[in-house]
């Protein structure tokens, strides 16, 4: 499959889970990926999965909150490969805490990783596809707390749901320069890597202050997994999108077109 062939990817937050797989997904449809993230084994392991699979990738390890660490990255990626035309947003911070009980702090650390690692990363790419006059994709992975009021979770979703504006924001100004610049919507996601199912084990109805029963008010009969959202991801970067941009593809089984009371597998 060769969908993204000549095409170098950047993927923030290159993770097991959603980043590592969607790095994974571009790489199998000819794209050569640049893996990042704030630990050296998570971005190591991203790249290497690539390699061994056949495909071209590199590791870069950084902080996305740090300017140097986005300029970084898209050096690495044209001294490689001589460009860079999909950057996937994805990096973040989980730190599940509500409006009373999150330390300043630790709220402002959470949104600078999702918000501002979004907003220096985008511009270092731009910045590289202005000069080089190729158009591009940027992809910003977005959440079902984005759009809706989530409890306990206050920094993730408001970052989340900054990022849905700074997609049409970006996307309007970089729109000149065929710059695209689109949000994907993922949601309470099941984990395919095995070291991460025996972490987690399978999503249900978790407990505490704010009850979460995902698989009772799932509309579908399964949750996603990674693997799920890769289509649309590398749709959203091959040149098949080429019309779209300051726009939102929602992957989520239903989740947010579900009318609240509904509970889809009572009995």
């Amino acid at each position: 499959m060769t969908r993204l062939a000549g095409k170098v990817a950047v993927v923030t937050g290159a993770s097991p889970n959603i980043g590592g797989v969607l790095a994974r997904g571009l790489a199998a449809e000819g794209a050569r990926v640049v893996c990042t993230d704030i630990s050296r084994e998570v971005a190591e392991d991203c790249a290497r999965r690539i390699t061994d699979a056949g495909g071209e990738a590199v590791a870069v390890v950084g902080d996305v909150t740090d300017p140097a660490h986005a300029t970084e990255v898209v050096d690495e990626a044209e001294r490689r490969w001589g460009r860079v035309d999909v950057l996937v947003n994805n990096a973040v911070l989980f730190n599940q805490k509500g409006l009373l009980d999150m330390p300043l702090e630790q709220y402002r650390r959470q949104v600078d990783v999702i918000l501002t690692g979004a907003f220096l990363v985008t511009r270092a790419v731009a910045e590289r596809m202005i000069a080089a006059g190729s158009g591009g994709s940027v992809i910003n992975v977005l959440s079902t707390a984005a759009w809706q009021g989530q409890p306990g979770n206050i920094g993730y979703s408001t970052a989340k749901s900054g990022l849905i504006n700074f997609t049409r924001s970006a996307a309007m100004e970089l729109a000149e320069h065929g710059i695209r610049v689109n949000g994907f919507t993922p949601t309470a996601t099941q984990p395919e890597d095995p070291e991460l199912v025996a972490e987690v084990g399978r999503l249900g109805r978790l407990p505490g202050r704010f009850p979460m029963d995902f698989t009772g008010q799932f509309p579908m009969r399964r949750l996603p997994t990674p693997t799920d959202y890769v289509g649309t991801v590398v749709f959203l970067a091959s040149d098949d999108a080429a019309m779209i941009t300051g726009s939102n593809i929602t992957v989520d089984g239903g989740a947010t077109a579900k009318y609240w009371p509904w509970a889809p597998h009572a009995s």
